[in-house]
């Protein structure tokens, strides 16, 4: 195999550069988190040399963004067996399988190490800005599958490198795209100038500067999942403490309220995510939380004194808020993979044999079938979207599911269709599954009895992203 500082440098003999065989050439993982890393790890396995891009300065870079938030997901259901074979010689000693870790705990504790034993095949500060055929755009058929993938990259400080490969598998996730307040799905009008009063996140109201930000403020949350519900409980806590008095929270919902808009509660098949359902409502009803419905928000303007004013479609202008949390959920970035075929869902953004199979409105993450290469492939041959990436809008999306696509995947990609095409993965059989945050509490159960649902930090629920992001739900 090729080293990776060579893969852009090979010269016949007249100095001239020239592409190396395909077959010589490494397999590009876009995204160092756990669907990125686990790829990697099988791809070494198979003796298949794999060369991992990060754009971030660590391992887990998106997870690290949600720390502070406990996953639904045991530990036994976070980690992937290749991984594990990996790490073994390292001395890494796997947590206990049947308690919860945090995202911090995560990335530290199993990520990290992870990319540490990948040594050099993981480049951190590596941002792919785009991926095609060597010599061929995506109009151009003749010879186009015997041509190597290129794939352009620009480092921290700016340098520009081009590389090449055999397959490229597309693990980068939707965290750094969040979902607009708009209800069209575009911004809302004054939402880009209103930024800096803007977050797409739930805050980490233990940090004393993002709890100084909120206390005392009267905050909207747009957003009916499991992140807007930990918003929701996380403000009115700070409400009731000393240092938030008059804290206030405007619960801005696109829809009504019915039954069904706190979750399962009492009757959920995960105590902790009930909880934090009920937690929501109480936030609500305690009057911590004052709920607007049927709100679908056209523009953020400022008033006077630079408060935010959120305008409905339908006319309405609400009281100005302090400030907006929006957790209307995640999409895939897809514009560096403009000049491949890809052949996705005209709604969901997933390939389009897999998204019949992740329709939200049809499946939640512990119904949704085992899956592998055949669904996540496009009509531009060796070029995968896996992970949280791989499902595009729909939200939902379990860790133990990625890391059944990439052992097919890689499979696929060493020829060995046989382990490609058997399904080794059985789901637990839980709910929607959604964010974590009242896991420390006292009376919130951390049972696995049920099966817990990986990782949707409370954060989103578009998620993963779980924040949306990845481990589960």
């Amino acid at each position: 195999m090729l080293a990776p500082q060579a893969i852009d440098r090979c010269r016949n003999k007249q100095g001239v550069a020239v592409k190396p065989a395909t077959t010589e050439l490494p397999v590009v993982v876009i995204g160092a988190g756990p669907a990125g890393l686990a790829a990697a790890a099988h791809l070494v396995d198979r003796g298949i040399e794999p060369l991992v891009l990060e754009a971030g300065p660590a391992a887990g870079a998106a997870v690290r963004d949600w720390s502070h938030v406990r996953l639904f997901s045991t530990w036994g259901e976070l980690t992937d067996p290749a991984a594990e074979k990996l790490l073994a010689p390292t001395g890494w000693t796997r947590p206990d399988p049947a308690t919860y870790p945090s995202g911090g705990d995560w990335a530290e504790q199993y990520l990290q190490p992870l990319a540490d034993a990948l040594g050099d095949k993981v480049r951190f500060g590596t941002t792919a800005t785009g991926v095609s055929r060597a010599g061929r755009d995506r109009i151009v058929d003749a010879d186009r599958e015997t041509q190597p993938f290129v794939v352009h990259v620009v480092h921290a400080d700016g340098r520009e490198e081009r590389l090449f490969a055999r397959a490229v598998i597309d693990a980068s996730g939707t965290w750094t795209t969040p979902s607009p307040a708009g209800g069209s799905g575009l911004p809302a009008l004054g939402e880009k100038a209103a930024a800096d009063r803007i977050s797409y996140r739930v805050p980490d109201l233990k940090d004393p500067a993002v709890r100084a930000r909120y206390a005392g403020k009267r905050t909207a949350v747009i957003g009916s999942g499991a992140s807007a519900f930990t918003a929701l409980a996380d403000l009115a806590d700070l409400a009731k403490s000393d240092d938030g008095t008059g804290t206030k929270a405007v619960w801005i919902l696109r829809r009504g309220i019915s039954g069904s808009t706190f979750g399962g509660g009492e009757a959920d098949q995960l105590p902790a995510r009930g909880a934090l359902g009920l937690a929501a409502k109480a936030a609500v009803g305690d009057g911590y939380a004052e709920a607007v419905t049927g709100f679908r928000t056209e523009a953020i303007e400022r008033d006077s004194d630079g408060r935010l004013v959120l305008v409905g479609e339908d006319g309405r202008r609400l009281q100005p808020v302090d400030e907006v949390i929006v957790l209307t959920g995640f999409r895939p970035d897809l514009s560096f993979l403009s000049e491949v075929r890809l052949n996705l869902d005209e709604r969901l953004q997933a390939p389009v044999e897999l998204a019949p199979l992740i329709d939200p409105n049809q499946h939640s993450c512990g119904t949704v079938y085992p899956h592998g290469h055949r669904e996540l492939s496009h009509p531009e041959q060796g070029i995968y979207l896996v992970g949280m990436k791989s499902y595009g809008r729909a939200p939902t999306f379990l860790a133990m599911t990625g890391y059944e696509q990439v052992r097919s995947v890689t499979a696929a990609i060493a020829g060995d269709l046989d382990s490609a095409d058997r399904v080794e993965l059985t789901l637990p059989e839980t709910g929607v599954c959604g964010g974590a945050g009242l896991f420390d509490a006292p009376d919130a159960a951390q049972s696995s009895e049920d099966g817990g649902c990986c990782g949707a930090p409370a954060t989103l629920q578009n998620g993963i992203g779980v924040p949306a992001a990845f481990g589960g739900c």
